[in-house]
């Protein structure tokens, strides 16, 4: 799935509770991708490492450093998040419902990344499995995720709008 969806979407199913925990949420939603590719092109960017472009097609992650494979890896593995979610809930004895984001989006990533572009390592450290999903950016994904964004904002929004507008001012 694309960037700004992940935090859209995270902030939608795990932070409608108030404005703080929406942008947790978001935050968290956004987190494996900042994690994982965003250090990547930013270090790329800066010239600070080398990293291989996209001339020829997409790049194999095994073509990233070795740092850069490992944060991908991290970030986007069910079982470290599941591993995190489980000791900040102990710690806070109390699950924190905005880093269910993190995890939202691996699930949405699993069947959305080819095998062609940084696909999905759910399993790591365990298993090297991968879904061979159809890409993000293909229109049959593209399409139904923004429009389904666009209806849950938009009904988000009516019935705040709603909500508000029935309850009484004060004289």
């Amino acid at each position: 799935m694309d960037f700004v969806s992940h935090g859209l979407w995270g902030g939608a199913i795990v932070g409608r509770e108030n404005l703080k925990m929406f942008i947790y949420a978001v935050v968290f939603g956004l987190l494996p991708d900042i994690l994982g590719e965003g250090l990547m092109f930013s270090f790329s960017f800066m010239g600070l490492d080398n990293m291989p472009g996209f001339e020829h097609g997409h790049p194999d992650i095994t073509d990233f450093p070795l740092w850069a494979q490992s944060f991908y890896n991290t970030s986007h593995s069910l079982l470290v998040f599941i591993l995190i979610f489980a000791v900040v809930w102990i710690i806070r004895k109390r699950p924190f419902w905005p880093l269910a984001a993190w995890g939202i989006h691996i699930i949405i990533d699993i069947p959305t990344h080819s095998i062609e572009l940084f696909p999905t390592p759910f399993l790591w450290p365990i298993s090297s499995f991968k879904v061979d999903g159809l890409g993000w950016d293909n229109p049959y994904i593209l399409v139904p995720n923004f429009t389904l964004l666009l209806i849950v904002y938009l009904t988000w929004w009516y019935r705040r709008r709603a909500i508000r507008r029935s309850k009484p001012t004060a004289q």
